[in-house]
């Protein structure tokens, strides 16, 4: 997944394979949660199912509850499954300690865990829009547990 808003914050290749999702100096963790927090598609459907989205395990469950209308519709797919693994990772971002953004030279964003296990949470999320399986509240509980 290219997100070319993240370019300028992929400076410095790390020996993991990544990238600082920073500038030299800086630490804008919060900022790049809030932009890979927005999950628009994903926030639409969910409130048309009366689902609010508040960045809880709670609204995963709720999310592993919605039918999965969007599953006919191929390009609603891809941009559901995006935004179901951007919506996952800012859950475990905000709620599992030491939890962080890193976003990949090929601009991937993937949570990187405090003990330095990497969940590229937007394939997790494309495979939760497709067939369900696994769910995105299953997927948090094993991250959580780590």
């Amino acid at each position: 997944m290219n997100i070319p808003f993240l370019g300028n914050w992929r400076k410095k290749r790390d020996p993991a394979g990544g990238a600082e999702a920073f500038p030299e100096g800086g630490n804008d963790h919060e900022g790049v949660a809030g932009l890979l927090s927005e999950c628009e598609l994903l926030r639409s459907q969910a409130h048309r199912a009366g689902i609010e989205l508040d960045d809880t395990v709670a609204s995963l469950e709720a999310l592993d509850q919605l039918l999965p209308r969007w599953r006919d519709d191929e390009e609603s797919l891809t941009w559901l499954g995006n935004d179901a693994g951007l919506y996952l990772g800012t859950v475990i971002v905000r709620t599992v300690p030491g939890a962080v953004w890193e976003v990949w030279r090929d601009g991937r964003p993937v949570v990187r865990l405090a003990s330095g296990r990497e969940i590229d949470v937007v394939v997790s999320g494309h495979e939760w829009a497709a067939s369900g399986v696994p769910e995105l509240s299953q997927l948090y509980a094993e991250v959580a547990e780590s």
